[in-house]
């Protein structure tokens, strides 16, 4: 590999622990190669969406590779579907491996293996790509939820910036009792409130419990007539976030529409700023993705645009 550029921001997802552990371990990595604390960057896909790209150098980790990130001197680390090729950065991308793996595997490489991190990063891992069939799969989503609770910038606080503080915390206690006696509750709760948005989208409503752990249980026992479900978080700012779950790679297609990404079974997005709440974004969600059929309208139908999509050779 190439010798890496010296980075003047390191740029991360903010929503979740991929992320986090992405941006510390190249924050560790820059500051043993060039002996300087790079600033940290974190955001949001809708922030990221609209950020300029003023830096001359920069390494990013957990967004999708596009061309306006292909420039001279960018380190870009992902596990994301890309049809973008890297003509001029460096692209470190594997699908089958979690952002914070991709990290460690580029900190190994420079002497930076200790067995702390071998846990956390194989935990981390295991979380980001949902690897059910894992011993720790439990534990893991357990890590990975103090991160979706407390916030990434609360987090980091608590740790000072430290990934290896994140082992045996405290607020995993939380989290296991949590998992425990409110998950069961939630599944029964949400299983009789899914809202249908179109007839191949269900929002699920939850009022306890681990969300993704639920949505997970929905699609796997198949207990909705629905292909793509949908969750929803109201930000303190009012912003609200949609995610999106499915178990045949439509979700990565919805969350697109709202200008989202992630991945093909798990994505997300920030809806419009006139969305303040979950019944905002109930109504505005059937409206974008089930209007009305106008004579040449340029949004069509969800069920429209899985159809040509799936007619394509």
């Amino acid at each position: 590999m190439a010798a890496l550029p010296r980075p003047e921001v390191i740029l991360t997802h903010e929503s979740d622990l991929d992320g986090l552990l992405s941006g510390l371990l190249l924050k560790r990595l820059s500051r043993t190669l060039f002996d300087t604390d790079v600033r940290l960057e974190a955001h949001h896909y809708n922030t990221w969406k609209q950020r300029i790209l003023r830096e001359r150098s920069a390494w990013v980790s957990d967004f999708s590779f596009e061309t306006r990130m292909d420039r001279t001197d960018w380190l870009v680390i992902d596990h994301h579907a890309t049809e973008t090729p890297a003509k001029q950065a460096q692209l470190i991308h594997d699908l089958r491996k979690s952002a914070s793996l991709l990290c460690y595997e580029l900190c190994c490489a420079h002497g930076l293996a200790n067995p702390d991190l071998d846990r956390l990063v194989r935990l981390s891992n295991a979380a980001d790509l949902f690897l059910v069939e894992e011993p720790d799969f439990e534990v893991a989503n357990d890590y990975a939820n103090l991160v979706k609770v407390y916030g990434f910038w609360n987090i980091h606080e608590l740790i000072e910036g430290n990934p290896e503080r994140l082992l045996d915390h405290p607020l995993l206690e939380v989290m296991a009792v949590k998992r425990r006696v409110e998950d069961p509750l939630g599944y029964a709760w949400s299983r009789k409130h899914v809202v249908e948005i179109t007839t191949a989208i269900g929002f699920v409503d939850n009022i306890v419990g681990n969300t993704n752990s639920i949505v997970h249980r929905l699609l796997k026992e198949q207990a909705t007539p629905y292909s793509v479900l949908l969750t929803l978080f109201v930000k303190s700012n009012r912003t609200v976030i949609a995610s999106f779950r499915s178990s045949n790679g439509e979700a990565l297609r919805v969350a697109q529409q709202f200008q989202g990404g992630g991945h093909a079974n798990a994505s997300g997005a920030s809806l419009p700023r006139t969305v303040t709440s979950a019944e905002d974004a109930i109504l505005y969600l059937r409206k974008a993705l089930a209007p009305t059929p106008q004579p040449g309208g340029a949004l069509a139908s969800l069920e429209q645009a899985f159809a040509s999509a799936d007619a394509k050779p």
